[in-house]
């Protein structure tokens, strides 16, 4: 997948705006559901932070049952492709259609060639055996996984895009915004390649890194003040206002 694609996909010029919604029981999620697209977003991304996953996909059914059109992915918390994948496709063949799959470790590996990353080619062998057909989202250099030095950004970067449909950074920690210096690296790296950014955007520093980023995936920045679980829709409202007026820079490496 390159930028051109994704922005078709999303029927936009400028950055794919994506909720990220965490989960705690089938009324919050579709109450957040609601919320989101009454705003105006993409689509949404569901995790499970509280509770292990299999207790994640009776409301992942449910989600998909009472919203059939929407565009909606899934994280597995601590749950890499190599599992994911499998599942996803089960799914996928009961009629529970994902449309993408996020996870924070994409098992790239900075200190060897793009061309030879033993475990992320096995999960993307497990991926095309799996059948399932959505975008996958490979969290690389990401938040809370083993830290990738500064100078390595660029490895990083140009191992993963042989691995993943949208390459997904993040700053250190849910959010906190990733040091603009990073996202230059990844940017210029991966080339058209789509590129998201998983922490710390808001209202306030979008436009900034808008021309960088293809896609934000966004939770604290649009939630209610000191609340993880709910979308404020006033905040939401302004980051698609924002964005909105957005049209990126082309990037062709």
């Amino acid at each position: 997948m390159n930028i051109e694609a994704l922005n078709k996909l999303f029927k936009t010029d400028g950055p794919v705006v994506l909720p990220v919604i965490h989960v705690l029981d089938n009324e919050q999620a579709m109450r957040n559901v609601h919320a989101a697209m009454d705003g105006g977003s993409h689509g949404v991304f569901l995790i499970n932070h509280d509770f292990p996953y299999p207790q994640f996909l009776p409301i992942v059914r449910h989600i998909r049952e009472h919203f059939p059109d929407l565009w909606f992915g899934v994280n597995f918390l601590a749950v890499t492709g190599k599992n994911a994948f499998p599942i996803l496709g089960q799914l996928q063949n009961e009629g529970v259609q994902i449309n993408a799959y996020w996870a924070d470790d994409a098992r790239i590996d900075e200190h060897c060639p793009p061309g030879n990353q033993a475990e992320a080619e096995e999960i993307s062998r497990i991926r095309t055996e799996s059948g399932w057909n959505g975008l996958y989202f490979g969290g690389t250099a990401f938040k809370k996984q083993r830290e990738v030095a500064a100078e390595n950004y660029r490895e990083s970067a140009s191992a993963a895009c042989s691995h993943m449909d949208v390459v997904t950074t993040s700053g250190i920690a849910t959010g906190q915004a990733a040091d603009i210096s990073k996202i230059e690296v990844f940017r210029k790296t991966c080339g058209d390649k789509p590129l998201a950014i998983a922490s710390g955007i808001t209202p306030q520093n979008a436009e900034l890194y808008a021309q960088h980023v293809d896609c934000f995936l966004v939770a604290t920045g649009i939630n209610i003040e000191n609340d993880f679980y709910n979308i404020d829709p006033q905040r939401l409202e302004l980051l698609m206002g924002i964005t909105k007026n957005i049209r990126k820079a082309k990037h062709v490496g």
